[in-house]
């Protein structure tokens, strides 16, 4: 048999062509040289491919060869330009599905995991990519995710991080928050248990400060299709709008606030609806037993956008009645199983002469249908819905009093003076983006660091603490984070005051992790967050995903 080269390749031909040896000596030969290691040569121009790392499951499937195969490419054809390529590789590690498998398979997640990787490592390794393993990175383990908690530590104290109750899916049976995703009509994903509301205490990233300048951003960002741009502008969702009040029949002082984007339609509101969540759907119910069990049905409904648009709109009189405060006219109040808690003021305005959804909402209750918006040429009918109706750039006031005539811009200028004057609105600008909740009660995630204290409130891990470790060896049931039932993590001192506290217990959504480790990867072992090493690599120049 022919022998191997110092280049691992064959010196002569063989009588039958044996790939996988070819492979293995080419493998072995690429390692031991180092051939893929990326290195910081500024004399070189460099090239940062980046493909989405994958979550170990076990095995590679077809999706994952397609993605590596393409970033491959993309990686040796830059190295054969002369290029310094960084092509690296890692795990996103943490997350829900390794304490599914934990419970079917009766084991541990860091073992299940940590198997798995090695399984998958070998693989990639494999196919021949050509891939840095030296700056491999796993996000489960301690090195990586102490400068998550450290920059959290850090967030919290510039008050970029703060924690509040908020409204989620909450699965009663495996104990947990669910995202909108994992509920699937009205049940959790897994479980199969029908999902509540519920308010519950959650640490949030306060994205929504910077809500302005990633909207200007986007005109900077060479290359991408507009469609992506167009698609995140609507993500942000700036609108111009006006904030006012309602008072509360025979209340004065109990004002109910709505936001809207069409201020120049207020003179045809019919009817308010508010969340179930809203304190006047509480107060109400708290002496109307039908009431209260509609309120609880809604509860038990996802908390997304896009699930209350294609549900079935559903509402009850909750008996209350608010003062509109142009006409005087009492309003009834409606609760709606298609109003969040979570945006805007958790309450709307319903003009169903020109909002479709109230339109239909107001046909299967009966409620009054006015006409406050008339086009040139067109008709309007109680019959159905026409989109003209909805349409601000056409029209003018009707049945408005004194704002008779005026186009949307003039009529919402007079209407924002004339609430200003009355100490009852303003214009606002808003958004649709909102602060991101970071909060799982789940084991197999980061641990939040944060301590709670009587005396002292919420204090952050001092750094010196850091990182706080996720003990591995546990027992996983589906019933809540064992975290919260193991006193040997929780049970801690008071980093300000000594006395007794307690460690937070839930854990970082897995997208926190994922969305910083194509900046670990330029320098995986920095005694620091980041070093000068990504300042080298960074921007990323490709990435490949779609897995």
């Amino acid at each position: 048999m022919a022998g191997f080269d110092s280049f691992g390749l064959f010196a002569a031909m063989q009588e039958r062509y044996d790939p996988s040896l070819i492979e293995r000596a080419a493998q072995q030969n690429w390692e031991q040289t180092r051939a893929f290691k990326a290195r910081e040569d500024s004399a070189k121009p460099k090239y940062y491919c980046l493909s989405m790392f994958p979550y170990p499951s076990g095995k590679l499937h077809m999706g994952h060869v397609r993605n590596y195969t393409i970033g491959d490419v993309l990686a040796r054809f830059h190295l054969m330009q002369g290029y310094s390529v960084l092509q690296p590789m890692g795990w996103d590690a943490f997350g829900l599905p390794a304490e599914n498998a934990a419970m079917a398979n009766n084991v541990a997640p860091a073992k299940w995991t940590y198997a798995n990787i090695d399984h998958m490592r070998g693989q990639l390794k494999a196919l021949g990519l050509a891939i840095d393993w030296e700056r491999e990175i796993a996000t489960c383990q301690p090195g990586y995710y102490k400068w998550e908690q450290w920059l959290f530590t850090r967030l919290f104290e510039k008050g970029l991080v703060y924690r509040k109750n908020a409204t989620v899916n909450w699965d009663p049976v495996d104990e947990t928050v669910l995202a909108n995703e994992q509920v699937i009509d009205g049940r959790g994903w897994r479980s199969g248990a029908l999902v509540e509301k519920r308010e519950i205490p959650m640490y949030f990233f306060r994205i929504t400060q910077y809500a302005e300048e990633l909207l200007n951003e986007l005109d900077q960002l060479p290359g991408w299709p507009e469609q992506v741009k167009t698609m995140q502008r609507n993500w942000i969702g700036k609108s111009y709008g006006v904030r006012f009040a309602f008072r509360l029949a025979g209340e004065p002082d109990n004002l109910l606030w709505v936001y809207t984007t069409r201020a120049d339609t207020i003179m045809g509101v019919s009817f308010v609806a508010v969340a179930a969540e809203h304190p006047l759907a509480a107060r109400a119910a708290a002496n109307n037993p039908a009431l209260a069990a509609f309120v609880e049905e809604c509860k038990r409904g996802g908390v997304a956008e896009a699930d209350l648009a294609a549900l079935e709109k559903k509402g009850m009189d909750t008996g209350l009645k608010v003062v509109h405060p142009l006409s005087g006219e009492e309003v009834p109040v409606w609760v709606g199983n298609y109003v969040l808690m979570g945006y805007g003021e958790g309450a709307v305005m319903a003009v169903p002469a020109h909002d479709e959804r109230d339109f239909h909402f107001a046909k299967a209750y009966g409620l009054p249908i006015r006409q406050v918006i008339a086009a040139a040429g067109e008709e309007f009918s109680l019959d159905a819905w026409q989109e003209w109706y909805g349409d601000k750039t056409r029209g003018a006031c009707v049945n408005s009093g004194k704002y008779d005539g005026l186009a949307y811009e003039a009529a919402v200028d007079a209407i924002a003076a004339d609430l200003k004057a009355l100490n009852l609105g303003d214009k606002q600008v808003q958004f649709r983006l909102r602060d991101w909740g970071i909060s799982r009660q789940r084991y197999w995630g980061c641990p939040i660091p944060i301590i709670h204290c009587e005396a002292c409130g919420d204090v952050p891990v001092p750094e010196q603490d850091l990182p706080v470790v996720l003990p591995e060896d546990v027992t996983i049931t589906g019933r809540g984070s064992p975290l919260a039932k193991m006193p040997a993590f929780y049970e801690c001192a008071c980093p300000k005051c000594g006395k007794p506290a307690r460690r937070e217990t839930d854990t970082m959504d897995t997208f926190v992790e994922s969305s910083w480790y194509y900046a670990r990867y330029a320098c995986p072992d920095a005694d620091q967050m980041l070093d000068e090493r990504a300042n080298h690599w960074l921007p990323v120049d490709q990435y490949v995903g779609g897995i």
